[in-house]
């Protein structure tokens, strides 16, 4: 059975997106192996502890900043933050304690699969990520994400100075500082692309 000329356009396609597809994902967990995630974890969905979980991200990034200043890559900042674990769940707890909330928190590092995200001016491909855990309370409301290290969850921004200093590549760099929503878009299609496969597995 010969294919016609639309269905032989179709799977060259469909072999372009893949051929790519898997270039890029090489691309993104190179990266992931350079960033530490923050993922605060809210007890529920309610305005107040919502609005709690945010303060509790201010004082966590606020205790670990000077802590995390001159560490160069992300295995050091690893060894930082599980020595620190202890002090972050006070910081968190006497924020908590101020509130007067029934429920205190619990800290971990440990590995976690993120979706595709978008800041200010950098977007994070979808993929597994060295990531610090704050649950707070019974952790069943939304969460909150970004990046302790490097510190760039309060800038919003990886400018050149701190792409250098974590050793990110200009390849790297450009791969999650691409002008317009193109590099959103391809961070969506690999997100497909692995849900996709994953039914394979």
């Amino acid at each position: 059975m010969r294919l016609k000329a639309w269905e032989i356009a179709l799977i060259c396609a469909f072999l372009s997106v893949f051929v790519c597809g898997f270039s890029l994902r090489r691309e993104e967990a190179a990266l992931s192996d350079k960033l530490v995630r923050l993922h605060v974890v809210a007890n529920s969905d309610s305005e107040a502890d919502q609005a709690l979980k945010l303060r509790v991200r201010d004082a966590v990034l606020e205790y670990l900043r000077p802590r995390l200043e001159g560490v160069e890559d992300a295995a050091g900042a690893r060894r930082v933050i599980e020595d620190s674990l202890e002090g972050i769940v006070e910081a968190a707890g006497s924020v908590m304690d101020g509130e007067g909330v029934g429920y205190g928190a619990a800290a971990t590092l440990c590995r976690e699969s993120f979706p595709t995200t978008q800041y200010d001016s950098f977007a994070l491909p979808a993929g597994e990520y060295l990531s610090l855990r704050v649950k707070l309370g019974e952790a069943a409301g939304h969460n909150w994400w970004c990046v302790v290290f490097p510190p760039i969850c309060d800038a919003g921004i990886i400018d050149t100075g701190t792409a250098d200093a974590i050793g990110l590549s200009g390849e790297e760099t450009r791969l999650i500082t691409a002008d317009g929503p193109g590099y959103v878009v391809k961070f969506r299609l690999m997100e497909w692309i692995g849900s996709f496969l994953s039914l394979f597995k």
